[in-house]
């Protein structure tokens, strides 16, 4: 099987929060001896065309995600603001089109402070898309910190029965934290108890180690911040970066089936867009009309009405 693919992935798309910049993300993955890369920015797929037109350029398979906002009540609720994180990757055409669809209408319904979705829609649009558990702001990570085990691997089993069975993942992260590790210890135990898989990210932000300082910077401007506020939102570690499969593989020494199943993973998406054909709406016309006639008609009416 191939080795580690990187699946949680955040570009300059996710607007001042990823520092991963297009023209040098693939040149990056290439270089990292990977031939594959997920990009899963915040709550948008603003990149797609920019993104796959950049990897089929550089020869790399390009899976299309987004770290999704799921509405902790529903989708049109404006009186309360608590979403969680879950990032989604399309398998395939079916999967791409809901993703595209749930991406659409997080704006279009959900947005209140952010594009949200809810359960119900994700259960509705969830064909053609795999599903994995996401950082600490997952939901699954929030319930087990504030309620508890019982309550997270109930919040795990909901979670995994909204996908086909086996497309929804663990997440597990070798973030150098306390919270983390805690994290990724339940998460090893519950995806044996409840036959969940595990996977392995990185929650990548910015291309380089180097590149920390930087991405902090943004991380200020994003919320109005000086550099100088002890109390700022910042990332306490510089671990967000593209690690090599060396890294991961070393960071998942005793759980190496985390690993495994980034291959996995990428090996079933295969989106490929047709950028080289047009596609229009078909348009119903009125018994006995042609398209042709029919636009005639409306013409006529039309500056009969103006003139």
């Amino acid at each position: 099987m191939a080795g580690f693919t990187h699946l949680h992935l955040h570009t300059q798309y996710s607007l001042l929060d990823g520092a991963i910049r297009v023209k040098d993300l693939f040149p990056k993955v290439s270089e990292l001896g990977m031939n594959t890369v997920a990009v899963t920015d915040h709550g948008n797929m603003f990149g797609a065309i920019d993104l796959y037109t950049e990897a089929k350029q550089a020869g790399v398979k390009l899976i299309f995600g987004c770290e999704t906002y799921v509405a902790a009540s529903d989708r049109h609720d404006r009186t309360n603001r608590r979403n969680y994180h879950l990032i989604l990757l399309a398998q395939n055409d079916v999967g791409y089109k809901n993703l595209s669809f749930l991406n659409s209408k997080g704006y279009l319904e959900g947005f209140y402070y952010n594009p949200r979705i809810d359960k119900q829609i994700l259960r509705d649009h969830s064909e053609g898309l795999i599903g994995m558990s996401a950082c600490l702001g997952g939901e699954i990570a929030q319930t087990l910190e504030k309620h508890g085990v019982a309550a997270a691997e109930e919040t795990a089993r909901e979670y995994a029965a909204m996908f086909a069975p086996g497309d929804f993942y663990l997440e597990l992260m070798p973030t150098p934290m306390a919270e983390q590790e805690t994290l990724n210890g339940e998460l090893v135990r519950m995806g044996k108890k409840l036959g969940i898989p595990l996977v392995a990210t990185n929650d990548c932000h910015y291309v380089n180690r180097v590149d920390a300082a930087a991405h902090d910077v943004l991380m200020a401007i994003q919320t109005g911040k000086s550099l100088k506020d002890e109390k700022r939102l910042k990332h306490v570690v510089d671990s967000y970066y593209m690690k090599s499969p060396a890294e991961m593989d070393l960071a998942f020494k005793n759980v190496p089936e985390a690993v495994e199943n980034t291959a996995a993973i990428a090996a079933r998406c295969n989106v490929k867009l047709k950028l080289d054909e047009t596609f229009l709406p078909t348009y119903k016309v009125p018994d006995g009309e042609t398209l042709d006639s029919h636009i005639g008609a409306l013409v006529v009416t039309g500056l009969e009405r103006r003139f």
